[in-house]
């Protein structure tokens, strides 16, 4: 990073702006000065002000007052509805702008909003964080390199260990929509590949509030790529076990396993067997907390104009178009078509 701080205007002081409150403030340049000014605001005014206080930033009573006080960067880490206005807010702004995925509640709704990026030539990041895992860059790195062949099985999982509150489910889009879609946005980027058939089954044998706001504890989609390779997503939120996020990748020539590690949340039945000796990790936060670190460093340089977007809107909105079909698929029992975004690639994460 070069000496001098870059201004970053944060909306949204709750779990997962707070994260990224702390992971910001303590971006360092090479002299070892903060690489960040933060200023915060968040619809709950004391709420900004405590995480200010804690990381060292300045809090301000509303988004506009925020705007006003000049920033270079905008983070966006509010709840799903309001990401359109506000990546909006930032653009009129001429700020690059972070925002939590997704970019709206569904694809559908997201798309005004990419041709208004277009037309703007705004700077968009949306935050995909599994892009800057370590696990999953090496994979990536593998399969582009040729050493595992052509892909044969593919299978990813997302377990979280207890679910959310049902109030959030209620409003989070579905299972899918929530948790599988880090999963296909991560193989879209490691395969260059565009999903074109989903088809979807859940379950619910957890808490029945889950079913009754209309969501399923546990589902898996089956997805066809268009070269033909299929793949498995599943999804659960009750692996007791642990948080559980894993990806394999079996191709002609080799195969290669993402969190395959000590802190993996699987114990093997084997007898003798101690891999893995180590404690399963518990949250989404503590699995991925070195990438979302990276994260927020990479959206820094994004802001300094170092790099181009590392997970533009436009894939955000192509993982989303996946997942809303798997949500149709489990409402109807059907496959169903995904018609890829046009002109949609695939943006790569800088080294």
């Amino acid at each position: 990073m070069t000496t001098h701080p870059v201004r970053i205007g944060l909306i949204g002081a709750g779990r997962i702006g707070a994260m990224h409150a702390e992971n910001l403030t303590a971006l360092r340049t090479p002299g070892g000065e903060p690489a960040v000014r933060l200023r915060i605001a968040d619809a709950v005014p004391a709420q900004a002000a405590a995480v200010a206080e804690r990381v060292g930033a300045q809090a301000l009573p509303s988004v506009q007052e925020l705007l006003d006080h000049g920033v270079d960067g905008l983070v966006v880490a509010t709840g799903t509805a309001t990401h359109p206005d506000l990546i909006r807010r930032g653009l009129a702004a001429g700020l690059p702008v972070f925002c939590e995925k997704p970019v709206a509640l569904t694809a559908e709704e997201a798309l005004p909003l990419l041709e208004e990026i277009d037309r703007v030539r705004g700077v968009v990041q949306i935050g995909h964080q599994r892009r800057f895992d370590a696990g999953y860059l090496r994979a990536r790195e593998l399969f582009a390199a040729g050493e595992l062949g052509w892909l044969h099985t593919v299978r990813a999982v997302t377990g979280d260990m207890a679910p959310p509150p049902v109030d959030f489910l209620a409003t989070s889009g579905g299972l899918f929509r929530d948790c599988s879609v880090h999963d296909v946005d991560v193989l879209r980027w490691i395969t260059g590949r565009e999903v074109v058939e989903v088809y979807a089954r859940g379950s619910n044998n957890g808490d029945p509030r889950i079913g009754e706001v209309g969501d399923v504890d546990t589902a898996l989609a089956v997805l066809t790529f268009d070269d033909g390779t299929v793949a498995t997503v599943s999804a659960t939120r009750y692996n007791g076990a642990g948080h559980d996020v894993r990806l394999e990748l079996q191709g002609s020539k080799g195969s290669v396993a993402v969190g395959m590690d000590d802190h993996m949340a699987v114990r093997s039945a084997e007898p003798g067997v101690g891999f893995p000796s180590g404690r399963p990790h518990t949250t989404f936060h503590e699995r991925f907390a070195e990438a979302y670190r990276r994260e927020m460093e990479a959206f820094v340089r994004v802001v300094r104009g170092e790099i181009p977007s590392p997970c533009t809107a436009g894939d955000a909105v192509a993982a989303s178009r996946v997942a809303d079909a798997a949500q149709r698929s489990l409402e109807t029992g059907s496959a169903v078509t995904v018609t890829p975004l046009p002109g949609a690639g695939v943006a790569g994460v800088p080294g």
